[in-house]
């Protein structure tokens, strides 16, 4: 009888040789060095926030940046305020850089707090209004004779949650403090529409300052792929014919996205296929395995931004209206019966449900950012009712996708 050896399995495995020397260089978070294609894009916000470093404290500046997903806009503005941060440190000026996820920061009072704890302040959960922690945040950088860039990514999320006052809010809130010019903004956005929810004296000022990221073409995804490549894979892992596979799929010059982040997921994807065969290259048929896996996934991709940062009642409620849908066969389902499913869930995975008003809230926020799509209909002696549907699918695999993260989300909350 052979004996089974645990500990064996796992070294073999551990010491294996992988065809990856850094898997992290193909991921959505990863900031690379260098940005092809991108320097336009580097020098004109260098020039829009030259004062930074030159004559700090003598304006307050406002910059838009807006393009489709995997136009490079968070690796940009990370790039930009890292570096900026290192020379303006280099030159001994006290700045800060601040990013904001405007997703997972939903509300106003959410985002100054946040920016307030970047800052290093303590500020409670609850007792202070917007408005105290903004001043207190004002006070900070005036005692220490400290100036910030505060970026705002996926902005378009917060706008449509907010509304029209908060943005107001953010955007002017230097303006109740006349001496002190230490605020620097950046909003990101997918949505070019954005900048109709400003203030008329913002949008016009805007409107000057806005950075427009066109999709890539594929001969710059095959600068991009070639780059990431050299740092993700040892030196025989791979050659260039694949990447000009991924590259003429994806590019926008032949009816693709020209989104990078596909074109690197698909990179990535394709590694994991010929480790998981034990094969010593990448080949062709791996990359093929991949667009096709990454076909079937895109509805599931749109969607993966919105809800990661989703709060795990929020997407209990999602699985419900999902589940029920898919029970009842139907394009469309009403928010009492989305309800009693919650609750049948909630009980399901032993947690308290929530209140009806703070599950429309959750309904207005999922379809705000798209995720489904919600109408209150007249629905004549009954009186009004919300239908819900899904504008994606297959729902098997949205289904899968959500209790996934249902169970992740779980996992770190106990």
């Amino acid at each position: 009888m052979v004996k089974w050896d645990a500990r064996k399995i796992i070294e073999d495995e551990l010491n294996k040789q992988s065809i990856f020397k850094n898997r992290e260089s193909l991921m959505p978070e990863y900031i690379p060095e260098a940005l092809p294609h991108r320097d336009n894009e580097l020098k004109l916000l260098a020039s829009y926030f030259r004062h930074l470093i030159v004559n700090p404290g003598s304006m307050s500046q406002r910059v838009l940046i807006v393009g489709r997903v995997g136009t490079g806009k968070t690796t940009l503005m990370r790039t930009f305020a890292t570096n900026l941060t290192s020379i303006a440190r280099e030159k001994d000026l006290s700045f800060d850089y601040i990013h904001v996820n405007c997703y997972r920061n939903r509300s106003l009072f959410s985002i100054v707090r946040d920016i307030a704890l970047q800052l290093g302040l303590s500020v409670p959960h609850r007792g202070l209004s917007s408005k105290e922690i903004m001043d207190a945040v004002i006070s900070f950088l005036d005692e220490g004779d400290r100036y910030t860039l505060i970026v705002f990514d996926d902005f378009h999320y917060f706008v449509n949650i907010a509304g029209k006052e908060a943005v107001y809010f953010i955007t002017r809130a230097y303006e109740a403090f006349h001496e002190s010019k230490r605020l620097n903004m950046v909003f990101v956005s997918t949505d070019t529409n954005i900048i109709g929810f400003f203030d008329p004296v913002t949008e016009s000022y805007l409107n000057r300052y806005i950075i427009k990221l066109q999709p890539y073409t594929s001969s710059q995804l095959l600068d991009i792929l070639r780059y990431r490549a050299s740092l993700a894979f040892h030196e025989d892992a791979y050659d260039e014919k694949l990447l000009e596979l991924i590259a003429e799929y994806e590019g926008v010059d032949r009816n693709g996205e020209g989104n990078a982040r596909h074109a690197l997921t698909i990179l990535l994807t394709a590694g994991d296929i010929a480790e998981k065969e034990g094969a010593g290259r990448i080949s062709i048929e791996h990359v093929r395995k991949a667009i096709t896996i990454h076909d079937r996934s895109k509805e599931i991709e749109r969607i993966n931004d919105v809800l990661r940062y989703s709060p795990l009642h929020e997407l209990l409620l999602l699985l419900s209206i999902i589940r029920l849908l898919r029970k009842k066969n139907d394009k469309e389902v009403e928010m009492g019966e989305v309800e009693d499913e919650y609750r049948l869930l909630c009980n399901i995975h032993g947690e308290i449900p929530r209140s009806h008003t703070q599950l429309y809230e959750y309904t207005r926020n999922l379809s705000k950012t798209g995720v489904i799509n919600a109408v209150t209909k007249n629905m004549g002696n009954r009186g009004r009712t919300t239908l819900i549907s899904i504008p994606y699918g297959p729902l098997e695999e949205l289904e899968k996708y959500v209790t996934t993260l249902v169970t992740k989300k779980r996992e770190i909350e106990y």
